[in-house]
């Protein structure tokens, strides 16, 4: 028989941002209270699994999402640059109406290419640090399990990857709502499979379901 682990990967919560900018790898974005709300419950729905390794990016955002579960457990978060949010040219812009970075002709080069993409960090190299940084939270909680709280791409990126399915995507399709869980299930180093939970989806206000928020 071999060993079954499951590497939960977390969207971290809502963040304050009432500018609407695409903050990516930006300091100080904080959670909202809503998002505080978001981490306790998927801490409260995480708590029931037997986790023994806790792993976040190093945004204070991600950090905020796993501290409740860190708590719970009184597991320690591992810091990870790994598991950061993907690098992206239009940090910092805003893509509201009127003035949005869309619709600026001088930013138009930066999408000639979207299988790349041009506008950011490839899809590839997200994928490949994503799988290392799962191949590590698996051998650490090898015949139990881990958590990895990061970012909507990097975390879709690695469903994508282990799927084996084409990594370019409309991000408005991407499933990984704020503080939802997409739960990787290993038989041994090989893998079985994935589920996809929203334990905070009942916070989630009816305006952003199944939306592309803030490039988070």
């Amino acid at each position: 028989m071999t060993e079954r682990t499951i590497v939960h990967l977390m969207r971290h919560g809502e963040v304050e941002n009432p500018d609407g900018v695409l903050y990516g790898r930006l300091p100080s974005y904080f959670l909202s209270e809503l998002g505080h709300q978001m981490a306790a419950a998927a801490a409260e729905w995480l708590s029931k699994n037997e986790i023994v390794h806790l792993v976040a990016s190093p945004l204070e955002r991600a950090q905020q999402t796993a501290e409740p579960l860190s708590k719970i457990l009184e597991v320690p978060i591992t810091t990870d640059d790994r598991v950061i949010e993907a690098a992206n040219l239009f940090e910092g812009k805003t893509f509201g109406v009127g003035d949005g970075a869309l619709k600026r002709p001088q930013n138009w080069w930066l999408l000639r290419n979207p299988f790349r993409p041009s506008w950011g960090e490839p899809y590839k190299e997200i994928a490949a640090r994503m799988q290392a940084a799962v191949a590590d939270a698996r051998e650490a909680a090898r015949g139990h399990e881990a958590v990895i709280v990061s970012h909507q791409l990097p975390v879709w990126i690695a469903r994508r990857a282990y799927e084996q399915k084409s990594f370019v995507h409309d991000p408005r399709k991407r499933q990984c709502s704020l503080a939802s869980i997409t739960s990787l299930t290993f038989d041994g180093d090989e893998f079985a499979g994935f589920t996809y939970s929203e334990p905070a989806g009942h916070l989630l206000p009816d305006s952003l379901k199944g939306k592309f928020v803030g490039g988070a």
